[in-house]
């Protein structure tokens, strides 16, 4: 018996840890009364099977006594929270829910629709990687539909699916869906949103079509289902990886003998030995180690609770904030900022507020209202003062400097709050306006000189650093066609240099192992490399098998997705095998990429050159018009 239950427990610890190990979406729905949020998510976590059978029993009787679905479950009752509110048929805060499927973990922040709660929307889109954006077939884009939208860009959500509910009323009509298609395109262009970021699903909430499961009623659709956007939408991407901030959250000093700065990574990658300065005294040091409760790490990334020590005393205290000695953000005490007003009584010009920005807590007020938006038209007007839920362009004065990031760079380092001194409220939430850090770096304070910047490098080669990936399988080219490509920019007189990826195995990346895992990382490291080059003002030629999807997306977060150009060397296993340069295949194994183990297509690759059908000269030229198109050289 003890041997049954120590297999069960056994079972349970696997499943939490694997459970554990999935990746997290927090998600946003957005729509109006009635436009049928609450039943999407109802459906939701109904199909994916996430609801108790005793709730749904429970939903079920109460469907009969409050429902407007007629026999069937009312699923919105899963959702609309309180009785009260349900007699009412209103729904006023911000409810958080959490749900999980095989693939990913869920937590939707519910916002209600109404004008009056754009700050109770902010709050909730505030953590969001994704919103989902309802729109009613009947009506078509309404101002509520351009006010969520407006919102959810402002605050940065690079993920929305515009998601077009009660099709059936209209028998899945495709004409319906393309013209609302259109029109959110063309209001979208007016806000910025870029189309890459937006998904459109044509489906019914109410019946389930293209919630979770795939609907026959649009056999014209051949897009994903809802539930599949959500389980697959690449977020990693997302991440900023290339510029270290580290806010200390407070100095633990548990005896002599330990001094270490707790808080958690807002972006960026920290390794041991890193160069470090503590902003904004601009005092430099090395971290020594990266401190966990489980233990001591090599490296953390975005997100990770630590304490770091370093190598030096030098003065640090909460609120300040450890950066790369090379990648600093501004220092200043005055900026611009998008401001969300959340407080009943008015923001009045002049006033003292406390602004707390991740660990740092400065005085400050608000010296004047360049304008204010109206939420609903998008126009901007002159305000003296602003009102609640209104949103205005600001300037912030700080009695004392901090190192900040523009909020569409960095979520963490970029917002900050506003709060009433008198009542210790939160009366505001506010975007910072401020442009990236330029190279290696935006400029050294305290007297030091200016860094050179990728600008200048670039302007003297006469060309956009850029970096191009070959990525295909063993013996599809990638090689021949970096080296021939080489030869064409240095004679037409740029910078250029091939990074190989066999080469690399000599020296950098000694040792890694030809598998799948060791290919990964062979372009990981290089991918680090290629940025450098980049920086210096280099064009990179790439050529690596770079099996792994995930990892390319992760080389296009760091070195920059209009920085890096992904070109797909295509060729079939047979042609590879009969070129062989390496003698891989002849000499059999494990390791042969796209026969022992996986090789995942590049399924948005800027290029594909087949080299059974294209010569290397022709291959060359295409390479070079790319280039070209893209203002590179």
């Amino acid at each position: 018996m003890s041997h049954q239950s120590d297999l069960i427990a056994e079972d349970i610890l696997a499943y939490l840890a694997q459970h554990e190990r999935k990746e997290l979406l927090r998600f946003l729905t957005c729509g109006n009364v009635d436009d049928g949020k609450s039943t999407l998510i109802g459906r939701l976590l109904h199909d994916s099977k996430m609801i108790y059978e005793d709730h749904l029993e429970a939903i079920t009787k109460d469907s009969k006594k409050v429902g407007t679905t007629g026999d069937e479950v009312d699923l919105a009752l899963l959702v609309d929270g309180l009785q009260a509110e349900r007699e009412q048929g209103i729904t006023i805060d911000v409810a958080y829910r959490y749900f999980s499927t095989a693939k990913r973990k869920f937590i939707i922040a519910d916002t209600p629709g109404h004008e009056q709660y754009t700050r109770n929307m902010a709050t909730g889109a505030s953590t969001c990687d994704l919103a989902i954006i309802l729109i009613d077939a009947r009506y078509g884009v309404q101002t509520q539909t351009r006010r969520h939208s407006y919102i959810a860009s402002l605050l940065g959500i690079r993920h929305i699916v515009v998601a077009i509910n009660k099709m059936d009323l209209l028998g899945f009509d495709q004409g319906v869906f393309e013209k609302i298609k259109a029109d959110y395109l063309a209001f979208a262009d007016q806000i910025g949103l870029k189309p890459s970021s937006l998904f459109f699903v044509p489906m019914s909430a109410l019946k389930g079509d293209n919630v979770v499961n795939r609907s026959e009623q649009a056999p014209w659709y051949d897009g994903q289902s809802l539930m599949e956007i959500l389980e697959t939408v690449e977020i990693s991407g997302d991440r900023n990886l290339s510029d270290m901030r580290f806010p200390v959250q407070y100095v633990n000093r548990p005896n002599l003998n330990f001094r270490g700065f707790a808080g958690t990574l807002a972006s960026g990658i920290v390794r041991k030995g890193d160069e470090v300065v503590a902003l904004p005294s601009g005092k430099g040091s090395k971290i020594k180690s990266i401190v966990t409760y489980e233990g001591e790490l090599e490296q953390a990334g975005p997100g990770e609770a630590v304490t770091l020590t370093l190598e030096d005393e030098i003065d640090v205290s909460r609120g300040d904030m450890l950066v790369h000695a090379d990648n600093r953000p501004q220092v200043t005490e005055n900026f611009e900022a998008m401001l969300v007003w959340m407080a009943e009584e008015p923001m009045l010009p002049g006033k003292k507020y406390d602004i707390k920005r991740a660990t740092s807590y400065v005085p400050g007020s608000i010296p004047s209202i360049l304008h204010r938006v109206d939420v609903n038209t998008l126009e901007q007007t002159a305000a003296s003062a602003l009102q609640l839920n209104e949103i205005a362009r600001v300037k912030v004065s700080l009695d004392a400097p901090i190192a900040l990031d523009g909020y569409e760079y960095n979520r963490t380092t970029g917002a900050f709050i506003v709060i009433d001194r008198m009542t210790n409220g939160t009366v505001g939430a506010g975007m910072i306006i401020a442009a990236p850090v330029v190279g290696q770096n935006a400029s050294v304070h305290h007297g030091a000189l200016a860094h050179v910047a990728t600008e200048e490098r670039a302007a003297r080669f006469g060309q956009q650093p850029a970096t191009v990936l070959f990525t295909g399988l063993s013996g599809a080219g990638k090689s021949t066609l970096a080296y021939a490509l080489e030869r064409k920019l240095f004679d037409a007189g740029r910078a250029v240099y091939v990074l190989d990826g066999q080469n690399l195995r000599h020296d950098l990346n000694k040792g890694l192992s030809p598998d799948r895992a060791g290919r990964t990382e062979n372009w990981r490291r290089a991918a680090h490399v290629a940025k450098q080059f980049n920086e210096a003002g280099l064009i990179a030629l790439a050529a690596f098998v770079a099996p792994d999807a995930e990892g390319r997306e992760q080389a296009k977060a760091l070195i920059g997705a209009e920085r890096l150009i992904t070109v797909h060397v295509q060729a079939s296993l047979a042609a590879c095998r009969t070129r062989d340069p390496q003698g891989l295949y002849a000499a059999g194994g494990d390791n042969i990429p796209g026969e022992s183990f996986p090789y995942d297509l590049p399924v948005d690759a800027d290029l594909v050159i087949d080299t059974e059908q294209t010569s290397v000269e022709q291959g060359v030229k295409e390479v070079l018009a790319l280039l070209r198109q893209r203002g590179l050289i």
